[in-house]
């Protein structure tokens, strides 16, 4: 039992690394595309485990189905910026912590808020966690977190 959840939850870390890479993706060639056509794409030509496959197609098509949503939200946990202002690697692990933050109610808030810190630690800037874990508290914060 506690090797599945380890299991799962190794997955689950790996899966956010590879949609934070298609976000990526999907906005320095412009975002005019679905993001489901970055994921294709990547599927296409990366290999990707497939005990990550379900997660991580959860993780874009919720980007996908409510981009709108999470930048309203996020722009208003901002003090002082705006989501066009950050940096690209920024802005994809603000979205996917919103993400799961405020629709995935099988991942508990703190642990949302944990692991986009944690992805800001391995792929953003010096100032990233910091900065990742403070719009992310207020954003959790400044609701019910949960809609």
């Amino acid at each position: 039992m506690k090797e599945d959840f380890e299991a799962r939850h190794i997955d689950r870390i790996r899966a956010r690394g590879w949609a934070l890479q298609i976000l990526y993706r999907w906005e320095a060639e412009g975002s005019e595309q679905p993001v489901s056509t970055a994921l294709r794409h990547t599927l296409e030509t990366r290999r990707v485990s497939p005990a990550r496959l379900p997660y991580l197609r959860r993780l874009i098509g919720g980007i996908e189905e409510r981009t709108e949503e999470l930048d309203r939200r996020l722009e208003g946990a901002l003090d002082n910026w705006s989501l066009g202002r950050l940096a690209t690697i920024d802005r994809a692990i603000l979205r996917l912590g919103a993400l799961e933050l405020l629709f995935f109610d099988d991942i508990p808030p703190k642990v949302a808020i944990q692991e986009a810190v944690h992805l800001a630690e391995r792929y953003g800037g010096n100032e990233s966690p910091r900065f990742v874990n403070g719009v992310m508290d207020a954003l959790f914060k400044s609701t019910d977190a949960r809609p």
